[in-house]
């Protein structure tokens, strides 16, 4: 790398101390991967490093869901680098899931939405998921109902019901995955959306939202004002 590279981040807010001043949002996701990585190597700055890396996999997703054998391929990465992110993203997983069995979903749906990408983001095929609720819409568990094509799912409404019954839910959140990446929901999801809605409303359990899941994007029911 040229001087000039090295002087142009030298220059910059070390990606550590922006953290400090600013907070974690306001990093890039190559600034929280240098964070992560500490160090690049000779001749190459761990900011370079990390966007180079982004690059190489095109997106932080794809980079934490590598396989081992290709993550380890690229320099700068090895079986420790594997093992630290792998431990990052089950310990980011564990926490939203500790969140969310004590805390009202609806007060952070954020937190919620990035739960719901860490179970059914990696999936190649369709998969539909409930949130079981408790009055206090706390999650009482998480089910994959139903698995399906890379294009579609078939659901069956009653069977969420009476799942729904078996975990004495007072409301339910839906939610699955478009593997082609893309969240914007079909006329089929809002179809079967609407067939769940009626099944629970007899049993006074409330569908509170039906998210779909892209690859970095997600797609809210509610916010939509589609329930």
């Amino acid at each position: 790398m040229s001087s000039q590279v090295i002087t142009l981040w030298s220059d910059t807010l070390a990606p550590r101390e922006k953290l400090l001043r600013y907070g974690a949002s306001a990093l890039s996701d190559a600034e929280l991967l240098a964070i992560f990585l500490r160090t690049g190597f000779p001749g190459m700055h761990v900011m370079q490093l990390a966007e180079q890396l982004l690059e190489q996999f095109g997106s932080l997703y794809h980079l934490m869901s590598a396989d081992h054998s290709v993550f380890c391929s690229y320099k700068g990465l090895g079986n420790s680098s594997y093992a630290q992110l792998q431990a990052i993203s089950e310990l980011a997983f564990r926490f939203f899931s500790s969140h969310l069995s004590q805390e009202n979903v609806m007060l952070n749906p954020r937190m919620t939405q990035h739960y719901l990408q860490s179970l059914l983001a990696h999936h190649e095929r369709e998969v539909f998921l409930v949130l079981f609720l408790d009055n206090q819409h706390r999650v009482i568990r998480h089910q994959e109902m139903f698995a399906g094509t890379i294009s579609s799912v078939v659901v069956y409404p009653r069977e969420i019901v009476r799942e729904a019954l078996k975990a004495n839910a007072a409301a339910i959140i839906l939610a699955h995955n478009h593997p082609s990446g893309k969240a914007e929901p079909s006329h089929a999801d809002r179809l079967i959306t609407e067939q769940v809605v009626n099944a629970c409303l007899l049993l006074e359990i409330r569908v509170l939202d039906h998210l779909v899941i892209g690859r970095g994007e997600c797609v809210s029911f509610a916010e939509r004002g589609w329930l």
